[in-house]
């Protein structure tokens, strides 16, 4: 239970000496993939992780250690590490863990704790029912590469000497087919999916429908000649592209000189119908979350508005280096990692126009 989480983070955080801040990050993981081929079941696997990072911060100095345990010896055996480490430390005067903020965090129904008592064999049979939906999605469809189903459970919990205190439990389930399909000497792949927070929410025949499509719709396509045009991005395409572009959007990035809008707030960035956002509290978005990995609540930030450059994604390090303050932006990549910064739920703003319409206007 994430409540177990929190009170083990918590008698941590205040075993803070004085002059030093504490901060203990606790998670715990279950996770299960299924990965079928050809109707047979190729492999079949589940894993149960736990541990603890801690961080310790003395005389502007950050120490860090983990333990992939929770008994009470690795976890006391982690608090000394980082302390050990602190020592050896680079001097920065930014340092420091965050304060409560007060901002409230968004009400989101993330976890489902019936994912627990779902059989094995019901989780074979989505993967292997969104490979047979797949080979039936279209005549052209040759074959299926890959058809795979995976979930996780995952709770995890902040606490820090500076009051820090926040908990997390959510659940994650899709089903994934990678099509390979054919016409005369001819062959294109493509990959479909469906998401949610359990089983019952996953989309088998949308998930198939979209390999077969992908996979087809590039059937007899020509490479045009290199010309000035416009173009009509798949969506998928774009997420890419947004993914690339959140890299530039993060305030790390910018201390570090990555990022090409650097030094460029307030002007004008891209076309006035561009607006992208970075919204963990969308219960729509399968990055949700109500606090970040520091344990602030997360937050909408708009980072582009009509064009316009707003702000970066900033974690309380981050922040205070740039003269301004958290975005609820702290991410980890586990307990084995301290805080870095990145988006959680990027998302553009929709215009107007269906996509019929708008390949109807490029002819």
């Amino acid at each position: 239970m994430a409540g177990e989480l929190l009170s083990i983070a918590a008698r941590v955080a205040a075993q803070a000496l004085a002059g030093e801040q504490v901060e203990a990050y606790v998670a715990r993981a279950r996770d299960t993939d299924v990965k079928v081929f050809d109707g047979d079941v190729e492999s079949l696997s589940s894993a149960e992780t736990e541990g603890v990072g801690v961080r310790v911060v003395k005389d502007n100095r950050q120490g860090f250690a983990y333990a992939g345990s929770l008994d009470d010896e690795a976890v006391a055996d982690a608090l000394a590490e980082a302390r050990d480490n602190a020592d050896f430390g680079t001097d920065d005067e930014f340092l420091g863990l965050p304060d409560p903020d007060g901002v409230t965090p968004a009400d989101l129904d993330l976890f489902r704790a019936d994912l627990a008592n779902v059989a094995a064999d019901d989780k074979v049979a989505l993967a292997l029912e969104v490979e047979r939906a797949t080979r039936a999605a279209d005549g052209r469809i040759r074959g299926v590469e890959t058809a795979e189903y995976g979930d996780a459970a995952i709770e995890a919990a902040v606490a820090s000497s500076t009051g820090v205190r926040a908990r997390v439990r959510r659940t994650v389930c899709s089903v994934y087919a990678y099509a390979l399909a054919g016409e005369g000497a001819e062959t294109q792949t493509g990959y479909g999916y469906s998401v949610g927070r359990h089983p019952d929410e996953l989309d088998v025949d949308k998930a198939a429908t979209m390999a077969a499509e992908r996979a087809t719709q590039m059937l007899g396509a020509k490479q045009p000649s290199s010309r000035k045009i416009t173009v009509v991005l798949d969506p998928l395409v774009t997420a890419q592209f947004l993914g690339v572009l959140s890299s530039a959007m993060s305030g790390e990035a910018v201390l570090k000189g990555r990022s090409m809008f650097a030094d460029r707030v307030g002007e004008t960035v891209a076309s006035t119908i561009f607006t992208l956002t970075d919204d963990p509290t969308n219960p729509e978005a399968f990055g949700a979350a109500p606090y970040d990995a520091e344990g602030l609540a997360t937050r909408r930030n708009a980072l582009i508005h009509g064009g316009i450059l707003h702000g970066f994604l900033h974690n309380t390090y981050t922040g205070r280096r740039s003269g301004t303050a958290t975005t609820g932006s702290a991410v980890r990549a586990g307990f084995k990692s301290t805080p870095g910064v990145g988006a959680r739920a990027l998302s553009l703003v929709p215009g107007e126009k269906t996509q019929e319409e708008l390949l109807a206007g490029v002819g």
